[in-house]
């Protein structure tokens, strides 16, 4: 069985915009999550995005801006030799009540069975309360963090403990 180590996309890769990231010209990756990628890659977890991405069903992207978005950040961290293993993302607004927006542990528990993840080994690590509390729900360890720059230390911490 693999670990992994969930990552929100928004506010922990990159920059959070009030209005979403729509565009790879809106995306503002935060200067240190090639560093943290291949900390997590060199520590033997897969690194796997979750993700609600809302303004898909709110009208303002497509499933193919996303797809360009999360290529773009893929291209990035190609320059330093790391990358994400996959990124599993919900296009629903709150209000549609699907399975797979988190808090709802639906996206995690998929991309455990497509990566043969043991989820007792393995983490989310979020800005919000639904990243920590989707990983809670499925059966992982959770991290809130407040900043791209806790995330750095989070690993550090995380790494000491295996």
């Amino acid at each position: 069985m693999n670990k992994a180590i969930f990552l929100d996309r928004d506010g922990v890769l990159n920059k959070e915009r009030k209005d979403y990231v729509k565009t790879i010209q809106e995306i503002e990756l935060f200067p240190n999550i090639e560093k943290c990628i291949s900390k997590i890659r060199n520590n033997s977890f897969l690194v796997i995005v979750i993700t609600n991405q809302s303004a898909i069903n709110r009208g303002l992207i497509s499933n193919e801006n996303v797809h360009e978005i999360h290529n773009f950040i893929q291209n990035y961290l190609k320059k330093f030799d790391t990358s994400i293993d996959a990124f599993y993302y919900c296009p629903h607004r709150p209000d549609e009540n699907c399975k797979c927006r988190k808090p709802k542990p639906e996206l995690i528990k998929q991309a455990a069975l497509d990566f043969q993840v043991d989820l007792s080994q393995s983490w989310m690590i979020g800005d919000n309360q639904t990243d920590f509390d989707a990983g809670i729900n499925a059966g992982c360890k959770a991290i809130k963090i407040s900043n791209a720059f806790e995330l750095e230390n989070c690993l550090d911490k995380i790494f000491l403990k295996h």
